[in-house]
């Protein structure tokens, strides 16, 4: 099996953003140790933190204020202000497999999910095999909660959030809901825990709502596990008509939405941050903010409601979007934050979202013994010095297309017919402009192999098989068919 979650090693020849905070060399020498100790170890040395998770749905790359948009973002921008702004952070192409990769450390075609999200229709779910985040951070005494949108099953319960690690959930199943009615395709999709709940409200408002509540009754002696998940900014575009106002300026209806479905979010987030420091829980916070991928802008992932004209997000400077292998659908607008902690700046390391399960289970001081061979690594010292990060990153593994990153080079392989060959330089070009495919044959050759290899070891994936029952299952669609329905066909 090829091995792709290696780490470079850090670089000595320039101060660090934490040799900056901490000050001189000794400092330094203490990062490298802690970077050597086990899990247990570490935890030891540095106070287990409590943990926020909070992760956008289909945010555009550059439609943050702190990434210089015009979007109001004030409390996201203080959080990179004062911690690391992750600038080469990657996830999925899209929302299940992302959330996948995140609660198992591994790339989700090992457990095939990694073509589509799961429809609304579809069956199937997160292998229950596979052992999660929260069971790991419960199993050394944290409290796990989700709050927001889940997509990882929804058709049978072993597969919903209860069963698998969290002590609490609120929010939907499925992946797109009317945003003030809770429902997809006119069904209630809301829950408390496992029961069925209608409430009113706009769903981003009752999150973060909910996430106060929930910091506020909880005791600051138990570590907490709050992954809070926004169905923010995801289509379809609603957002109350406070919010709409503070962009009358903007033409286009989507884009106003858009912008305003941002700015929503970005108030909760303020309310619950000041909800961890009104606990004194603030500076024994770790605090991670990204997308769970970049934003949408081909038409076939705006999700199953249709979206008139433009599509509204930004991924700028970056090519294309959701969906896509290229970077403007992998590489997402991110941050951590912990006072005292991580030391303020820009992490330029290659970050992974499989990478933060080892990472957070690391600080914890979780046993990974439960888990199946991880592909993520432990990135503290990416995080709170900005040293070291990736060398080799998997955007994705599936039957008609495959991307990975060694170094500066990346690969994009169209595998269906008529097939195509791309390799960029992403150190000098990150908005993939240039192919260099011809001027590099044998790195495009050794790069292939590669793709090869992991492509043998991948699972099938779930989606095509749920696609393949559906389309053999569905109703006969001729016009005669459907003059029948209707009652209007004659003999």
């Amino acid at each position: 099996m090829t091995d792709l979650s290696k780490t470079a090693p850090a670089s000595p020849a320039a101060p660090s953003r934490r040799d900056v905070l901490a000050g001189a060399g000794g400092f330094m020498a203490a990062v490298a140790g802690l970077s050597l100790l086990a899990p247990g170890a570490r935890a030891a040395a540095a106070p287990r933190p409590h943990i926020l998770y909070i992760m956008a749905d289909d945010l555009g790359f550059a439609d943050v204020g702190f990434q210089g948009s015009g979007i109001r973002t004030p409390n996201i921008d203080a959080l990179a202000a004062g911690g690391a702004k992750l600038s080469r952070f990657y996830t999925q192409p899209l929302c299940t497999p992302t959330r996948a990769a995140l609660l198992t450390g591994r790339y989700p075609m090992r457990y095939g999910l990694q073509v589509g999200a799961i429809p609304s229709g579809a069956a199937y779910g997160l292998a229950t095999d596979e052992f999660l985040l929260p069971q790991a951070l419960k199993d050394v005494g944290y409290r796990t909660a989700l709050v927001g949108k889940w997509h990882l099953g929804h058709a049978d319960r072993k597969y919903w959030p209860r069963q698998r690690g969290f002590d609490y959930f609120y929010g939907p199943l499925v992946g797109e809901i009317d945003h003030f009615k809770h429902e997809a395709h006119g069904v209630t999709d809301w829950y408390r825990d496992n029961a069925l709940l209608k409430e009113e409200g706009y769903d981003t408002d009752l999150f973060g709502a909910d996430a106060v509540r929930l910091i506020g009754s909880h005791d600051p002696a138990t570590p907490l596990f709050l992954y809070l998940a926004f169905t923010a900014p995801h289509t379809p575009y609603q957002a109350p008509q406070s919010y709409l106002d503070q962009y009358a300026g903007i033409a286009d209806p989507d884009r106003r939405a858009y912008a305003a479905m941002i700015t929503a979010m970005d108030d909760q987030i303020g309310k619950v941050v000041a909800a961890l420091e009104a606990h004194g829980l603030r500076d024994k916070t770790l605090i991670v903010f990204h997308s769970d991928n970049g934003g949408t802008r081909n038409k076939m992932f705006t999700g199953e409601g249709a979206v008139a004209g433009d599509l509204p997000p930004s991924n700028a400077p970056l090519r294309e979007g959701k969906g896509s292998i290229y970077e403007g659908g992998t590489r997402v607008v991110a941050l951590a934050n912990w006072p005292g902690r991580i030391a303020p700046g820009t992490a330029e390391g290659v970050i992974h979202i499989v990478d933060m399960l080892p990472t957070l289970a690391g600080l914890a001081g979780a046993k990974l013994a439960g888990s199946k061979p991880l592909d993520g690594a432990d990135i503290w010292a990416t995080l709170a010095a900005g040293e070291g990060g990736r060398h080799e990153v998997v955007y994705n593994i599936e039957p008609t297309q495959g991307a990975i990153r060694e170094g500066k080079w990346k690969l994009v392989w169209h595998a269906v017919l008529p097939p195509k060959v791309e390799l960029f330089d992403l150190d000098a070009d990150p908005g993939e402009t240039t192919d260099l495919a011809a001027q590099h044959p044998e790195t495009v050759a050794e790069l292939q192999q590669k793709v090869v290899a992991l492509a043998r070891t991948m699972a099938p994936p779930l989606f095509y098989a749920s696609a393949l029952r559906s389309s053999l299952s569905a109703p006969l669609s001729t016009p005669g068919a459907a003059l029948y329905e209707m009652g209007l066909e004659n003999d």
